[in-house]
Order: structure tokens, then sequence, then C-alpha cells
């Protein structure tokens, strides 16, 4: 008889989100995101960074100031690297798990790829306007979203 305490897909690719998310050299804010197709096969992962050649030790990490001196000029959302991050094929169909709802930005790239769902963790930024407008371009656009909704599973990894 197969066991029974396996984890539900929503908790697997949540959990490879947040994983994801601890590569984020941000002290503020971590996330992850993680791009699954219909056969539930992980297609892409990112977190939130600064560009690939753009060192995390000669930009700035602060999130108030002047523009150039605040990290929101220099880092790439994880919603986004997970998209860049993909390297063959179709993105169409598929949906992203994140650990953070999307802002308008990362939002209109996920609809241009076809993507058609988001799970997303928290959705903490829900008065914003870029959240707003996230949410009527998906409404718009036919992609649905939905909270995840957490088991209060414990994980342990030792690595």
């Amino acid at each position: 008889m197969k066991r029974k305490d396996y984890l539900s897909w929503d908790e697997y690719f949540m959990g490879i989100a947040l994983l994801s998310a601890q590569r984020s050299k941000d002290p503020g804010t971590q996330v992850g995101a993680c791009i699954v197709n219909e056969d539930n096969k992980i297609m892409s992962m990112g977190y939130n960074g600064m560009p690939i050649g753009c060192s995390d030790d000669c930009y700035p990490w602060e999130r108030e100031g002047e523009p150039l001196n605040t990290k929101y000029m220099y880092v790439c959302h994880a919603e986004l690297n997970a998209i860049l991050n993909f390297s063959g094929g179709s993105l169409k169909g598929c949906r992203i798990y994140t650990t953070l709802f999307p802002c308008n930005e990362c939002c209109k790239a996920i609809i241009q790829k076809g993507i058609k769902e988001v799970i997303y963790m928290l959705d903490k930024y829900a008065d914003t306007d870029s959240v707003i407008a996230s949410k009527k371009m998906f409404d718009s656009a036919g992609v649905t979203y939905r909270q995840y909704q957490p088991t209060n599973r414990v994980v342990e990894l030792k690595l």
C-alpha cells in the first residue's frame, strides 16, 4: 500500500517557490517563483535578485531614498526571472506558483507568455496600484489567480 502523507502538488510547488526565495540576497523581501506545466513538470524557477553580471555587492538594497539609491531600479522580480530563465518551448497553459502576488510588470510578462494560472502565498500589497492593476489585467486576459491554502505541514531539510 502506498504512503498517504506525501506532498500535494500545491504543497510541492509552493515549497519549491519558498526554497527558491531563500536564494535572494534582498534583506527585506525574499520572493520565489516556480512555473509548472499541465503535466506537473517544472519548467522554470526564479527569485528576486540583481540581473546577471550586476554584483549583489555593488547595487543598493535600500527600500527608501532617491530612486537610483534603492533596489527598485535594479532588482529583477522572481516571476520575471522564472520566465526569463526558461530556455525552450512555450509556457502557454502553465501555472506559476509565487510567494508574493505579482506586480503589474510581472503580470504583463505572465499574460504575454500564456501562463493561465497564478497561485500566490501572500498578497501583502493588495491595496497598491500595482497589484490592483495586475488583478484588472489578469481578469481581462482570463488568467485565474488563487491564494495558496497553507496546510501547516512542516518539511525539514538538512543541507
